[in-house]
């Protein structure tokens, strides 16, 4: 027999879910997901229900709705523009960020940060893929997923000028074909792809 137990506290889901529809609530949609798994798991997942309806109350001018984690996953592939800022536990929203960045093009891209919400403690930023070792000095990586998450710690220093400036050639670059790694399709290599954005961020 094994078990695993995860511990939620009232506190902490209060915490997490404050700041997403904070989140939500700064971006122009306004809209955000919560995400559980409350019909199976009858404890934990519904406390996190209850707190984001209560939570709603601060933030009249956001609109919200719940999804459990196996249909989002659905609704993501099929309906993604219904989604806008998503809130889960760390294991569902582990599963849904892969697949964000699946449907995106690539894990290769995709930024992500580990956020103090009350700044006590420095925030961490870094590439949804991790140290990707098994590819590591091939010139195979896809260096945006590096230079998107250097976008999401400017914005979260209070730096968003510079974000916006750094963001133009990652999305420059990322629309144009013969600048794609593998990953996307391509067989641009790790340098070329830095050598374009950097090479666009100093003619900015």
């Amino acid at each position: 027999v094994a078990t695993d137990v995860s511990m939620m506290t009232r506190a902490g889901v209060e915490r997490i879910m404050r700041f997403a529809f904070r989140l939500a609530q700064s971006r122009p949609r306004k809209w955000l997901t919560v995400v559980t798994k409350s019909n199976a798991q009858r404890h934990a997942m519904v406390m996190w229900d209850e707190i984001a309806k209560e939570i709603s109350a601060e933030f009249p001018d956001v609109h919200w709705d719940k999804e459990l984690v196996d249909a989002c996953t659905a609704r993501m592939v099929n309906r993604p523009a219904s989604l806008d800022t998503l809130v889960a536990t760390n294991l569902h929203a582990d599963i849904l960020s892969d697949l964000a960045a699946a449907l995106a093009g690539s894990l290769g891209i995709a930024p992500t940060g580990n956020i103090d919400p009350e700044r006590r403690y420095p925030s961490m930023f870094e590439p949804i893929h991790g140290s990707a070792f098994d590819i590591m000095g091939q010139g195979l990586a896809n260096p945006i997923g590096s230079f998107w998450s250097c976008v999401m710690m400017l914005e979260h220093i209070g730096l968003p000028e510079q974000a916006a400036l750094l963001m133009q050639p990652i999305e420059a670059v990322t629309a144009n074909p013969k600048l794609h790694t593998r990953d996307l399709g391509g067989q641009a290599s790790t340098q070329q792809v830095t050598d374009a954005v950097c090479n666009l961020l100093r003619s900015a």
